[in-house]
């Protein structure tokens, strides 16, 4: 029998076909549970509820309101909540000195403030139970040039999910974080797939390889089945958090060149 039968999932940010969040939607949905699948770009996120049996729900990770009506359809929907996965995240670049209020207020919209309306509602939706799972990243606890303001939303959320867990643990609902690093997918393929980046991150990652999307929905779906893990800013990232990321002057192709963040994200959610 599958071991997620009969459970209820969100998925935010599944809009990318190599991305996070459709590996986990698909992992999820492969394991018995119904899935509930969101982000902004509504075509390729139906083509992934067509595909997993679920229900495709336009959603800026970003606005309250998309986030309240998103599990709001989960529950009309299955009757239920019991999982939620955040993988949405808005990757935002750029040094201190020429940071702008306007981008700094784009970066915690989505990466920070959509993060606490997620856990909020997802938290309220389920009964005594559930797993809530948030995708941050490494950049919160090591220097990632130049994702400052992006890795400074995610820190916050890492904290976010210590308070959070204390606050839902007495109605056993966990609540925790995955901390991803180097990530091959659809946004990052033509800056990883540079064989010189490539090794050069290989370089500092004690396993030796870039992470796949296959890695995080795994865990996903560890952390989604009964458990007691919670509040934990889970370092999934094959160990490079124990070296340090490469500098972009160190590698031939920079993020900044081709616009490419290093993270998996679905932009905007």
């Amino acid at each position: 029998m599958s071991s997620l039968k009969g459970k209820v999932a969100v998925v935010l940010g599944a809009s990318a076909s190599r991305g996070t969040g459709w590996a986990v939607a698909e992992a999820l949905a492969a394991e018995g549970a119904k899935v509930v699948v969101g982000a902004r770009s509504f075509a390729p996120l139906q083509e992934l509820a067509n595909k997993i049996d679920g229900v495709a729900v336009r959603c800026d990770a970003s606005r309250e309101e998309d986030i309240a009506a998103m599990v709001q359809t989960a529950v009309d929907r299955y009757g239920r909540l019991d999982i939620a996965v955040n993988s949405a995240g808005l990757p935002v670049m750029g040094p201190i000195a020429a940071a702008s209020r306007e981008a700094l207020q784009s970066a915690v919209d989505t990466n920070y403030f959509g993060n606490v309306f997620f856990v909020r509602y997802a938290a309220a939706a389920m009964k005594d139970g559930g797993s809530i799972v948030l995708i941050t990243s490494a950049s919160a606890t090591n220097v990632v040039e130049p994702h400052f303001a992006y890795a400074c939303a995610k820190a916050a959320t890492d904290c976010l999910v210590k308070y959070a867990a204390v606050e839902y643990g007495p109605r056993g609902i966990r609540v925790n974080s995955i901390l991803p690093g180097p990530i091959l997918s659809d946004m990052t393929w033509d800056y990883y797939t540079n064989s010189q980046v490539m090794k050069r991150f290989e370089a500092e990652i004690p396993l030796r390889r870039i992470g796949m999307p296959a890695d995080f929905a795994d865990a996903c779906v560890w952390l989604a089945k009964p458990g007691y893990l919670t509040g934990v800013n889970l370092q999934l990232n094959g160990g490079i958090y124990l070296n340090r990321f490469p500098r972009p002057d160190e590698t031939d192709a920079r993020p900044e060149d081709s616009g490419k963040p290093l993270f998996d994200r679905d932009k905007g959610g």
